[in-house]
């Protein structure tokens, strides 16, 4: 759903005035997804991921949100907070021409939950008209703990689990969002604010708690549903089915190596080799040894062992939950660098049962590479069955179009 260039002469027809806009971004968000933390709350997991050589993933997100709004710019008066959570970014991308207030400054580099918060109980104070902010689940329960339902929001995606309802599809959705909203065109609903229990995930269980419900600037097909969990008993039945289908094409290519994505339907695949799999991690198999070459792995242990491989490799990933998701949300392990080690896009196969697809459209990829999502998108076989497949249409999140 592209929004054209020459918004802002529609803006204009409409007479809408230049509009207050808080921007806060929380700098550390989604730093433990490559790395293999799935999530970076509190501060011994922000230290570990740091460890490990994790780059903060918020600042190339929000900058592509900017980048998408263009001339518009001019339309908003933008509140925000000082450095790395929002000043510093907005500077470089406006450095002429954007109005820019900082009504929070951090009180040191190493930002806080609080400073969230703070931030935007500041945007409230000034009276804006809605908050964008860039984060994951926990920035989305922060920036509820201060707004409530008293101001719209929408979330720029940047997180490692995004399990609430009030994330655009990506970045450069949420700016075509803004753009409608500037040009009085954007709905307002509702969204839920939840999380996942970190350690709870870490050890491979499913904890999702709801924390409240907030006002969410929208636009069909451009913000994501809260992601929800299959629950029904013959799952099981159509989870086998596709394993037993997916072990056949493994075991089909001499030498294979399987990296095993996340979700329960993968977990079955896994069973079906033979093998314990991480429920919630990324792992890789040996599939004529039937053994686990590398455990609940980072980008760096799966580039690690499939640098070490000289067979073919698959990939096996399932669409997370409502949202649709089968590369970039959840298991960021899987990353842009991992798939082209891997033999690129055709070495991705998509499994999920009828009911998970049933009542999706499309399937989406949001890796953060434009081109490699453009290289995914189009129709696609997910494998639904034993000897059974769908087409369905696959998406990139930011826009950019199926190549061919």
């Amino acid at each position: 759903m592209p929004i054209p260039t020459t918004v802002d002469d529609h803006i204009a027809t409409k007479g809408v005035d230049r509009m207050l806009v808080g921007l806060v971004v929380n700098p550390i968000a989604g730093m433990g997804g490559r790395v293999g933390l799935k999530g970076t709350d509190g501060e011994a997991t922000l230290a570990e991921a740091r460890r490990r050589g994790a780059e903060p993933p918020a600042p190339a997100r929000v900058r592509a949100f900017l980048g998408r709004l263009g001339d518009a710019v001019q339309r908003v008066r933008w509140l925000t907070a000082g450095g790395s959570m929002g000043e510093d970014i907005l500077r470089e991308a406006f450095p002429q021409g954007a109005a820019i207030e900082v009504v929070h400054r951090p009180a040191s580099e190493r930002t806080t939950p609080e400073d969230t918060r703070s931030a935007c109980a500041a945007f409230l104070a000034r009276g804006a008209s809605a908050i964008v902010f860039c984060g994951g689940d926990g920035t989305a329960r922060d920036v509820h703990a201060a707004v409530g339902s008293r101001c719209p929001v929408l979330g720029v995606p940047a997180g490692v689990k995004m399990y609430s309802g009030v994330f655009a599809l990506s970045p450069e959705a949420a700016a075509e969002v803004l753009l409608l909203r500037l040009a009085g065109e954007a709905e307002e609903g509702e969204g839920e604010v939840a999380d996942v229990d970190e350690e709870a995930y870490r050890d491979g269980r499913l904890a999702v708690r709801l924390h409240g419900i907030v006002r969410v600037v929208r636009a069909p097909l451009l913000v994501q549903a809260m992601k929800s969990a299959t629950v029904l008993s013959e799952e099981a039945d159509y989870q086998e089915a596709i394993a037993k289908y997916v072990v056949e094409l493994l075991r089909e290519r001499e030498g294979t190596l399987a990296v095993l994505g996340a979700g329960t339907t993968v977990e079955a695949v896994a069973r079906a080799l033979g093998i314990a799999k991480t429920p919630l991690g990324v792992d890789v198999v040996d599939v004529a040894k039937g053994t686990v070459v590398a455990t609940d792995a980072s980008e760096a242990g799966l580039l690690e062992a499939l640098g070490r491989h000289r067979g073919p490799a698959l990939v096996v990933v399932s669409p997370i939950g409502a949202q649709g998701f089968v590369l970039g949300r959840g298991t960021q392990q899987i990353s842009p660098a991992v798939i082209e080690a891997a033999g690129g896009p055709e070495s991705v196969l998509v499994v999920g049962t009828p009911h998970k697809l049933l009542g999706m459209s499309v399937l989406r990829v949001d890796t953060g590479d434009a081109g490699l999502d453009a290289r995914f998108s189009g129709w696609r076989r997910v494998i639904v069955g034993y000897h059974e497949m769908r087409m369905v249409r696959v998406e990139s999140a930011s826009g950019a179009p199926a190549d061919g």
